[in-house]
């Protein structure tokens, strides 16, 4: 059977949504810490572009990854100025970085309670 393939966007993550304690205060590190541009919808929710991928924090009780939670994980060409950014702004670092086949990563929770990941593929910095 031959035909077209599926557009770009089918079955693929089209947005993913946080739960936050403080949607307002992981509205302000993720700008500040990584550029995302957000839009706020009253008090309690935020939606955010990054780029790449759209998706919004909403008051809630956030999960990490020790919970079960699954583990967001962004890339940044360079790891250390990332991580000390991400700690500058009120991330606590869950695992500092470690090397892992491929490269280094380190993890971290926001603000808001989320954890998430950072990885490069440079061995060292």
């Amino acid at each position: 059977m031959t035909g077209s393939p599926p557009p770009a966007r089918e079955r693929r993550i089209d947005y993913v949504e946080f739960a936050s304690c403080d949607p307002a205060a992981s509205r302000h590190f993720f700008e500040r810490v990584f550029g995302w541009r957000f839009e706020a919808y009253g008090p309690d929710y935020a939606a955010f572009d990054d780029g790449g991928l759209q998706g919004g924090f909403f008051r809630g009780a956030p999960a990490t990854t020790a919970s079960g939670a699954p583990l967001v994980v962004l890339y940044a060409a360079q790891l250390a100025p990332l991580q000390a950014a991400v700690q500058a702004h009120g991330g606590v670092l869950s695992r500092p970085a470690f090397a892992f086949p491929g490269g280094r990563r380190f993890q971290f929770i926001e603000p808001g309670g989320n954890e998430l990941a950072v990885w490069s593929e440079r061995d060292a910095e």
